[in-house]
């Protein structure tokens, strides 16, 4: 798929991510990637023939203390091609985005994989 086309989904599904999550998009740089770089999944802890449809890189809220500013923003990358393996029709590939995009949000809040999946956003 083209990389506009693409982007598109992904404002689509930044759009769909409901209140209050929302409102820290503002805060957060959403970055689209063709792939994983390989310290990209290093950072993740993923081997170099695994895969991921984002990630988040930045300091969590509940990691900032009163000293924390002028830093570079947080992020959170979204990997086209892994989420364009995984799934075929645009509907699938947008709801897929937006739980990609929560789940990262769930980092930026301090929340790791293992109680992200307790919560169903694994």
């Amino acid at each position: 798929m083209e990389r506009t086309k693409f982007i598109r989904l992904v404002r689509r599904a930044l759009r769909e991510v409901p209140q209050p999550f929302k409102q820290h998009l503002k805060e957060i740089d959403i970055i689209v990637k063709r792939r994983p770089s390989l310290a990209d999944l290093r950072a993740a802890g993923l081997a170099p023939d695994e895969s991921m449809y984002g990630f988040y890189q930045g300091v969590p809220m509940t990691e900032r203390t009163s000293g924390y500013g002028m830093t570079v923003p947080d992020v959170i990358y979204i990997y086209q091609e892994p989420l364009e393996d995984d799934f075929n029709d645009d509907r699938e590939l947008v709801e897929e985005i937006r739980t990609t995009v929560l789940h990262e949000l769930g980092h930026f809040f301090g929340i790791d994989d293992e109680r992200l999946e307790e919560l169903g956003r694994g």
